[in-house]
């Protein structure tokens, strides 16, 4: 019965076929030109190939016509510019080609042969990353020679290799896993006993089982080329070849971290993070950084209402795919040391946790007690664009002005907004070939921008000068000076450093923003818009002045209109009120002014508080934060509020309410929409709003400048807010690193 059955199927289904109106199913008739001219036949029958998209959305640009060559990968005709590799050309058109050592921020090292693939004409498989691409090449990246080279490189790099995965944190994310199944045999040949290798000590952030090491020598590419640490290099040959650190010595870049991300096997791996969690058990929010002024891309994994870890996001206009040890580190400290509670502080000195409605009701009672120009507002230096706004509104809704951001001064230059942002945009800096550093230490100040200044300096060999107290550039300098006499110098033009000023087609001064707290900071800006009028540093295609603000709330401040109304506020100040200030000098402070501290860590500030206001983290709210450069971004929550905390805005819009000084908005919609009517740029996420007022309106000021030497705005690099004061791994780095450097 069953083969009567599949018989009356089998007719059905050729009856189909005959039917069936698609030409595709009848072989073609030849006519008698077709026969004499095979070739013209062949072309005109056989249809073009669709068109292949570049890998990961790549886009190719090219300078001119002439820059194009074209190659065939797999039969498939692409455009590509002169100078790209045979790799690279597969990328573009939309071919994966396994690799290991090959990184394309990264020089080329050719040395794990992954990447082998047939050329036409070539008597065996070639490196892809290393040959470059000629006119007419022909490339082959799925013929048997091809897909037998894979299998036997990957046969030699799974010799040595242990049988980790079970106990490999890089297990599920693992480079060489998804390519052993991929591009691997079913099986191994090496009988003879594997090798083994000692772990190496590269401090507190890296932990490192040798053995699996592959030598694809990308952690000692990074280390010399991007960290500019010369700290990790290749000892022996052979088979006792093994990455080391020389001598006995710990990694001391910044930037260490970012070997766990780009070493393809489980030899570098985080320590904090070790044995903590599988990738596959994490759910990853994308959100930025708020540890400084860069507002770094990154993806925050959380198990429940845990922080796992932090790992960067791809941006090109800002940290490319690099982080900091601090950004990548601190998110320890989001557990540590928390608010939990609204708190007020009884007759005794101790605090007692009182419900939402007691305590805002105590500070609104203080607040209709004291005159209007004895309250004063100061925002920390991780406040989110949304809460200074609700601020400031409050204060001025109770009469006072005295509000504004910590580490802006007293008398910042917030008229013109090219005046306090990164006017040259972070991934613009590569396009200058001079720099001029005042009074600023970007390798702990903002590590990624002063990433992009290394990069420059490699790439082109611009001259860097720098202006400020002795410090450790990873790139070549010259140290002009450590005060404001050798600016005065380059004003008047008898320094030398005048020529390659006007010698550079391109160049870029940045000033640090730890000038502003300085009271001469008027003059010292005087003298540096004469250097740029001298130097033609700012010109209609080209603005080459620059800020580096130190904190992430800084911008948006200024933006705001965050601007005390005294300078000797805090002085006369009987009700202030701190919303995660903690770095604000309250020495000054009168003893019987009332204090409220509203923030997410008992950190310093609390000490000297009445009544405590729990907020939630940047990792636990939707905030706008605007970077150095003027971009707006926002962060998303990944976890949790702890305890009984809230959102800052939502804080002090229940405390107007009580008050009786209600704000206009209930939402965080609402908020932004207030922000509107005040600054605009804040609302286009992702976008930088260009200056549209030159210096040039600024009226001449003229202010003696003090001849005290430029200080230190960054004194320890693992310390310097909140979270990272109370963050365990961050106490560890500043003990050994801080040391070490």
């Amino acid at each position: 019965m069953g083969f009567g059955l599949r018989a009356i199927q089998a007719s059905r289904s050729s009856s189909r076929v005959l039917s069936s109106p698609n030409p595709s199913y009848f072989r073609s008739i030849s006519s008698t030109p077709d026969l004499q001219n095979p070739e013209s036949a062949a072309a005109a029958s056989s249809p073009e190939p669709p068109p292949r998209n570049p890998l990961a959305g790549a886009r190719v640009h090219f300078r001119s016509p002439e820059d194009a060559i074209e190659v065939s990968v797999d039969g498939f005709p692409i455009k590509i510019p002169k100078g790209f590799t045979v790799l690279q050309a597969c990328e573009v058109a939309g071919v994966d080609i396994p690799r290991f050592c090959y990184h394309s921020r990264l020089s080329i090292a050719g040395n794990c042969r992954m990447c082998l693939v047939e050329v036409e004409k070539s008597p065996k498989p070639v490196a892809s990353c290393a040959m470059p691409a000629l006119p007419g090449m022909k490339i082959k990246t799925n013929t048997p020679i091809a897909k037998k080279a894979r299998e036997g490189v990957m046969e030699f790099l799974l010799m040595n290799h242990p049988l980790d995965c079970p106990i490999c944190d890089q297990g599920g994310e693992c480079d060489l896993q998804d390519q052993s199944m991929a591009f691997g045999s079913d099986r191994g040949r090496f009988t003879e006993m594997k090798r083994s290798v000692v772990d190496k000590n590269l401090g507190p952030l890296v932990k490192t089982v040798m053995t699996r090491c592959i030598q694809c020598t990308r952690c000692v590419r990074f280390a010399t080329e991007v960290a500019g640490v010369q700290d990790l290099g290749m000892l022996g040959r052979g088979s006792g070849e093994e990455i080391g650190t020389y001598v006995e010595k710990l990694m001391t870049s910044e930037l260490s971290g970012n070997v766990i991300d780009i070493c393809p096997v489980g030899a570098l791996t985080s320590k904090p993070f070790a044995f903590k969690a599988r990738n596959w058990e994490l759910k990853g929010t994308e959100t930025i950084d708020v540890s400084d002024a860069v507002g770094s891309n990154i993806r925050i994994d959380s198990r429940g209402p845990e922080v796992m870890r932090i790992l960067p996001r791809l941006n090109e206009d800002i940290n490319e795919e690099w982080i900091s040890d601090k950004t990548r580190f601190f998110y320890d400290g989001l557990k540590r040391q928390r608010l939990n509670d609204p708190m007020i502080r009884g007759p005794d000195g101790r605090f007692k946790a009182v419900s939402w409605r007691d305590a805002l009701a105590v500070v609104a009672e203080v607040a209709h007690q004291v005159n209007p120009e004895e309250m004063v507002g100061i925002a920390g230096q991780l406040s989110d664009a949304e809460s200074m706004m609700a601020l400031k509104d409050f204060l001025n809704k109770m009469g006072s002005n005295n509000v504004w951001c910590e580490g802006n001064g007293m008398h910042p230059q917030a008229d013109l907004r090219p005046s306090f942002i990164l006017n040259t945009n972070i991934a613009g800096l590569e396009k200058a070939d001079a720099f001029l550093l005042v009074g600023t230490q970007p390798r702990v100040e903002a590590p990624m921008v002063n990433a992009r200044i290394r990069k420059t300096v490699l790439a082109t060999h611009a001259k860097v000068a720098y202006i400020g107290p002795p410090t450790d550039h990873n790139y070549e300098h010259e140290h002009l000076g450590i005060g404001p006499q050798t600016l005065l110098e380059i004003a008047e033009g008898r320094h030398p450093f005048c020529s390659t000023l006007l010698a550079a087609k391109n160049p870029a001064i940045i000033i640090g923003a730890g000038i502003w707290e300085r009271k001469d900071k008027d003059g010292i800006f005087s003298a540096v818009e004469t250097i740029a009028k001298l130097g033609k540093v700012v010109r209609p295609d080209w603005n080459g002045l620059n800020v580096l603000l130190l904190n992430a709330a800084q911008a948006a401040a200024l933006d705001l209109g965050l601007v005390p109304e005294s300078a000797n506020s805090i002085e006369s100040a009987k009700f202030l009120y701190l919303m995660g200030a903690d770095d604000v000098n309250l020495e000054k402070l009168p003893g019987d002014a009332f204090v409220v501290y509203q923030g997410h860590h008992g950190d310093r500030s609390i000490y000297r508080a009445n009544v405590i206001f729990p907020a939630s983290a940047f990792s636990e709210k939707e905030g706008t934060y605007e970077n150095t450069e003027g971009c707006a971004q926002q962060t998303m929550p990944a976890v949790p509020t702890v305890g009984d905390a809230r959102d800052d805005w939502k804080i002090i819009r229940s405390l107007s309410e009580v008050a009786g000084v209600r704000l206009p908005y209930d939402t965080l919609g609402a908020v932004r929409a207030r922000i509107r009517a005040v600054a605009p740029n804040l609302l286009h996420t992702d976008e930088r709003e260009p200056a549209t007022v030159s210096h040039a309106i600024k009226p001449e000021f003229y202010q003696k400048i003090s001849m005290t030497v430029f200080g230190t705005a960054v004194e320890n690099f693992y310390m310097t807010d909140s979270i990272s004061r109370a963050s365990k791994i961050m106490a560890q780095c500043s003990a050994t690193l801080s040391k070490k450097k």
